[in-house]
């Protein structure tokens, strides 16, 4: 196991090289000067000459991707543009708000889409099958902006069940949560029902029956036992781009998280704050990968990590 891990570990070091080197060449070379951009459009060339100085790009591109490694292995990419805060200190602050939303609201999602999926499985073929995956698929063609506006001003603004906007901690977290939740089962139930339905049909389910094993027992136990690798996969796969594709929640919500300042970096073109959310979410991508092989091996001892 040990040497796996290291194994692993040793292996991301070319592809997170890969990951660093795209980041640089893209927003060093096809992004443009940034000096340009905070000097604004009345600089002059001795004031664009000195930001240019400060901020190190008037070195050989060799100089200022080393300048760009160092800066990732100590977590330290200076100052927002926009802001002048440390880049580090906003993700720090931003993670915590973003977490407070995304784990419930991952939990959630993959137990009630995997209950629902295995009852779903118990009348597939069925009326109610058909109804199921009927209503799953109007449910993915309703915009999440439709929620967002018939969730905050049916339970937020006249029922007045939960706060609108602003963060103060989990009670504002709640109907984002449940946003997020209305938003994404119908695609789950469906992708998880089809990992399913897969297993369903294998031939170690028909010798299980034919041993006189419960129905029950066999879907959740056997057959749930071997789809949870495919939804182990699926899961992990999503949970750093979780961190960035919430950005519609945080933004209609007020949250601080991480993806709403990414959004805000983008309009502020605040490139040290892009740069270190886009290498940081590569590296958590690799990570989670490593984690699944992990976790493969714990929900099926069958499998050989080599």
């Amino acid at each position: 196991m040990l040497a796996y891990i290291v194994r692993r570990l040793w292996q991301m070091l070319p592809t997170m090289l890969g990951v660093v080197v795209l980041v640089f060449v893209l927003f060093n070379w096809v992004g443009g000067d940034p000096a340009y951009i905070l000097a604004g459009k009345m600089a002059n060339a001795d004031s664009i000459a000195n930001i240019r100085r400060q901020l190190g790009v008037d070195q050989p591109f060799y100089v200022q991707l080393w300048i760009f490694i160092r800066q990732i292995a100590t977590f330290d990419f200076g100052l927002s543009w926009a802001t002048s805060e440390p880049v580090s200190n906003i993700i720090a602050t931003r993670l915590g708000p973003s977490l407070t939303v995304l784990i419930p609201l991952t939990v959630l999602e993959t137990l009630i889409g995997i209950a629902l999926a295995l009852v779903i499985a118990f009348v597939r073929g069925s009326l109610t099958d058909r109804a199921v995956m009927i209503a799953c698929t109007v449910g993915m063609s309703v915009s999440i902006l439709v929620y967002i506006i018939v969730f905050q001003y049916g339970l937020a603004y006249k029922l007045g069940l939960f706060p609108v906007q602003g963060w103060d901690g989990l009670r504002y977290a709640v109907l984002p949560i449940l946003i997020g939740l209305a938003v994404s089962i119908a695609p789950t139930l469906r992708l998880f029902r089809s990992f399913v339905l897969d297993e369903v049909g294998q031939d170690y389910v028909r010798t299980a029956r034919a041993k006189g094993v419960s129905e029950r027992r066999v879907m959740w136990v056997h057959v749930l036992r071997n789809a949870a690798i495919p939804i182990l996969t699926y899961v992990m796969s999503n949970l750093p781009a979780l961190l960035i594709g919430a950005f519609l929640l945080e933004r209609f919500f007020g949250i601080p998280g991480i993806g709403r300042e990414v959004i805000l970096a983008v309009e502020r073109s605040d490139f040290p704050v892009i740069k270190a959310i886009t290498v940081y979410v590569a590296a958590a991508t690799m990570v989670f990968n490593l984690l699944t092989d992990l976790l493969y091996q714990a929900v099926d001892p069958r499998v050989k990590l080599s």
